[in-house]
């Protein structure tokens, strides 16, 4: 008789919602790190847009192109303020998604561990009773003669 693990349906339950919550777990993290990408991005703008302006500022300009340079510098800088509080929400989402993942793998590793354990004890039983039908043969063979 094959082991039988009386809550496998329950795992498979489980390895279910684990799986759920890993999926859930690894959208936050893409969703971190595309928007780490992006404030790195604007990092380089408003770098390259203030080295420009230095550039500029040391040769006669006009006004309105002056203007211009510094309204991309506050616009760029602008977005990357609201990516940096986006990337705090986020942030906060996958260490809340986290807790989740691991209550879910904690749940699907007890139920595990405890399958092994079980057919751990099954194949023990096996081997006993194989054992013990050995001796009743090797005993009524003895006995015979």
């Amino acid at each position: 008789m094959a082991f039988r693990f009386s809550l496998a349906s329950v795992l498979r339950v489980r390895e279910s919602i684990e799986r759920r919550e890993e999926l859930a777990l690894q959208k936050a993290e893409q969703e971190l790190a595309r928007v780490r990408r992006r404030i790195d991005e604007l990092t380089g703008e408003i770098a390259k847009a203030i080295d420009a302006r230095e550039k500029a500022l040391q040769q006669p300009i006009q006004a309105h192109r002056l203007q211009n340079m510094d309204a991309e510098i506050s616009s760029a800088a602008e977005a990357k303020q609201t990516l940096l509080e986006t990337l705090q929400t986020l942030q906060q989402q996958r260490d809340a998604q986290m807790k989740l993942y691991q209550a879910a793998y904690n749940g699907r590793r007890m139920l595990t561990d405890l399958s092994a354990q079980q057919k751990t004890e099954y194949e023990l039983e096996q081997d006993r009773a194989q054992q013990k039908r050995l001796d009743d043969i090797f005993a009524s063979r003895w006995q015979r003669n």
